[in-house]
């Protein structure tokens, strides 16, 4: 009440003296800021409730959040929209594009930017002015509900994807908020659950993403996370927010918190928290105790007004934009279509794939329900969904008409039993559908009638809640019996197998890939997945994806697997905090969570340690052959320009993904990964015996490694060996080079564990 009677006071000072005060523009940010009162610069950088008086009705239904507005001083309210993979809003229709790990898989910039120009497209037509996205927390483990939002358990594929992504969207006028910063890599007890890790680990494995698309892009916001890291909240770490965010990196933006409420004020703002969302009016008011009292001085508050207007004066909002909520869904439909076969990958295939459409059993409930994309901040309201089975008969395949009276009669069964027994306990979207029984009778009955098999397993998650490990990664009975059955049957009749995976993140491969004659990895494809999906398989596009993670042979084989709530189920919907009954008990992995494995996260510490994975990251297989030759690699000031020549060998146009890797030298270290990524790349489409050339620029900076005691980057003096290939295992043309002496970049030193 006492926030409602203040703004209600503000906005009653609107029409007086109107004529005397300054009128927001790009040049004049300092003497408004001057001109603002104590309790509008309170209520400024605190969100409005959206939903209440004098608000209510005025924002489109699911908007995430919207800040103050001061007319008298002309401070538009601007927009804030949840939307990863497309706008998140309750009842407005808006397009649905791929999720982060299949951008990722493109390992192709261009990808990832044309789905942010169409996202930041659809911001202006909706009245969105910053899209809260993207999403790139590192994908420490396998389980992690929101991986799927996520682009790699690399710091380069991750930071480069979001760069592009972020140039799209900011490209039309739209800003971004890089989220979420740092080290949140659970969404078990996400709001209070502390990050415990070496700064090292932390320099190098989590902040470095966002180092690197703070420097090449510059997004309007970064979000701080809602864990503590080392004991500290990360909203309310000035060595995080202002030492290595704004001071290291060079963050000229704003730092809006996750939707939070009521923290420690002061510690926030002098952290160089900017804007505290979703809007609480406990915050407002205790801005006001704490001026009072002293804890909280003004030149920290008029900071975090001044960053709040920098972002405005470039908003949709400020400009006078005037949305249509009319966005171009044909047109997005086509994008959402066209990026979603870039990053599927192909993980086997003996030669059955490509298709020519022929009768078809299509196997499991996901065959008929495509899962486009996950759930929470990452769900979207979109038109339609096109399934497999619609893309596939839209491509010219018959289906077996009785499977599919079959599988869509369980699928609308399945989905009304799962919201009366409350089991849709999820943030934002459907729960799991466990997959269907089916008899061996009624298998050899369809191998009688069809050409070809099909199966699709699906899994699905989103943010609130991680992946369980029995559940979620490791394949079902039920799914297995699928798999061997049909296999078993087909092959038995001379017709082969197809597995599709629509999944949101890795799961267990290694007990079944031996079966089938082909797996498809389609991930989360966005509304257009089943005609993404018929596109592959008919070789109308050639795979070229590759996997932006590893998929272990075993959960446990990954390191720091044990530190990880694998198999905390909680009792009720959306469990993202410690029931209150236990917040003071120290509990591993939920309380806290120990990154013991370091800087070894996914291919690190497979290949170091020389551990066999299922597939291995950088895998993907195509419809043609690439040849590499001429590589090499020369030391030139400040960079390393690596360069190689690849060629399709093969009979079919095809686009081959390039990572640069590098192995460097201990120098002052005593370990190091035996390999890193450091560059990557795709050529354009090459016809047979067509030929690029493929050059990297790599900053010697980016070969450093963090030294914590002398708080500063090291790149060592010494032979340096190197390679071109997406496959970690598999280099495609190796080069060497010598750095001739060693460099050094200061740094700050912040957040060691407590």
């Amino acid at each position: 009440m006492k926030r409602l009677i203040i703004a209600t006071v503000c906005l009653a000072l609107a029409g007086a003296g109107a004529s005397a005060q300054p009128r927001l523009n790009e040049n004049n940010i300092p003497e408004v800021v001057k001109a603002m009162t104590t309790e509008e610069k309170a209520l400024f950088v605190v969100g409005i409730k959206k939903d209440e008086p004098p608000y209510k009705g005025k924002y489109l239904p699911g908007t995430g959040g919207v800040t103050y507005p001061i007319p008298r001083l002309g401070i538009p309210s601007i927009v804030m929209m949840d939307g990863p993979v497309g706008i998140r809003l309750s009842k407005n229709e808006t397009t649905c594009f791929p999720t982060g790990l299949l951008t990722a898989a493109s390992w192709d910039r261009t990808v990832a930017r044309t789905i942010g120009e169409a996202i930041g497209e659809e911001s202006l037509d909706m009245g969105n002015d910053v899209i809260l996205a993207p999403g790139m927390n590192i994908l420490r483990n396998p389980l992690n509900g929101r991986n799927f939002e996520y682009f790699s358990e690399d710091p380069v594929l991750t930071g480069m994807i979001a760069s592009a992504y972020i140039d799209g969207v900011q490209s039309k006028g739209v800003g971004t908020s890089a989220k979420h910063f740092a080290a949140n890599s659970q969404e078990t007890n996400r709001l209070d659950g502390d990050s415990r890790l070496d700064t090292r680990t932390l320099r190098e494995i989590y902040t470095k993403a966002f180092e690197l698309c703070v420097q090449h892009s510059q997004p309007w916001t970064v979000m701080a996370s809602y864990n503590y890291l080392n004991g500290i909240y990360t909203q309310e770490s000035r060595d995080l927010l202002t030492l290595i965010l704004r001071n290291d990196f060079g963050f000229k933006g704003l730092v809006v918190t996750d939707w939070t409420g009521k923290r420690n004020t002061p510690r926030q703002l002098n952290a160089g928290t900017d804007l505290f969302m979703g809007g609480d009016p406990k915050q407002t008011a205790h801005i006001h105790e704490c001026l009072a009292n002293g804890t909280l001085k003004m030149e920290d508050l008029d900071r975090a007004c001044t960053k709040l207007l920098e972002l405005i004066v470039k908003t949709p909002a400020f400009k006078g934009n005037k949305p249509s909520l009319k966005p171009d869904l044909d047109a997005h439909a086509k994008v959402a279509r066209e990026t979603a076969t870039e990053g599927m990958v192909l993980l086997k295939n003996d030669g059955t794939l490509p298709l020519e459409p022929v009768r078809t059993a299509l196997f499991g409930v996901y065959s008929y329900d495509l899962i486009q994309g996950g759930n929470g901040a990452a769900w979207v309201n979109s038109p339609y969904v096109v399934s497999a089975a619609e893309g596939l008969r839209n491509a010219g395949f018959e289906l077996d008409p009785g499977l599919e009276k079959l599988y869509r009669g369980y699928a609308s069964f399945i989905s009304e039993d799962l919201k009366s027994n409350h089991k849709v306990n999820v943030h934002v979207g459907d729960a799991q559908k466990p997959e269907l029984e089916i008899t061996r009778e009624l298998i050899q009955n369809t191998a009688e009638n069809n050409d070809i098999a099909v199966i699709t397993l699906g899994r699905i998650s989103g943010e609130a809640r991680d992946r369980i490990l029995t559940k979620d990664f490791l394949i079902q009975e039920n799914e297995k019996n699928l798999i061997e059955t049909v296999c078993e049957v087909y092959h038995a009749a001379g017709k082969k197998v197809v597995v599709l995976l629509n999944i949101c993140g890795s799961v267990e491969t290694a007990s079944w890939n031996y079966l089938p004659d082909a797996i498809l990895c389609t991930w989360l494809p966005g509304e257009e997945g089943g005609n993404a999906i018929a596109d592959v398989l008919t070789g109308k596009v050639n795979p070229s994806g590759c996997l932006p993670m590893t998929f272990p042979l075993d959960y446990f084989d990954a390191a720091g697997a044990d530190n990880f709530p694998y198999q905390f189920i909680s009792d009720r919907a959306n469990e993202s905090v410690v029931h209150p009954e236990r917040r003071d008990m120290p509990l591993k992995n939920i309380a806290y969570t120990d990154y013991t494995e370091g800087i070894y996260v996914g291919y690190r510490y497979f290949c170091t340690n020389s551990k066999p994975v299922s597939y291995p990251f950088g895998f993907g297989l195509s419809y043609t052959t690439f040849a590499y030759s001429r590589a090499g690699v020369k030391v030139k000031g400040a960079n390393v320009i690596a360069s190689v020549t690849v060629t399709n060998t093969g009979s079919v146009a095809g686009k081959e993904a390039i990572g640069f890797y590098v192995s460097a030298p201990l120098g002052s270290f005593k370990d190091k990964p035996s390999v890193e990524l450091r560059e990557f790349g795709k050529t354009a489409l090459l016809q047979p015996g067509e030929s690029q050339t493929m050059t990297f620029m790599v900053p010697v900076r980016q070969l450093a490694s963090f030294n914590s005691e002398k708080s500063r980057w090291e790149t060592a003096k010494g032979a340096y060996k190197a390679f071109f290939g997406a496959d970690v295992t598999k280099p495609g043309a190796e080069v060497a080079f010598k750095l001739s002496s060693a460099k050094n970049y200061p740094a700050t030193h912040a957040c060691e564990p407590k």
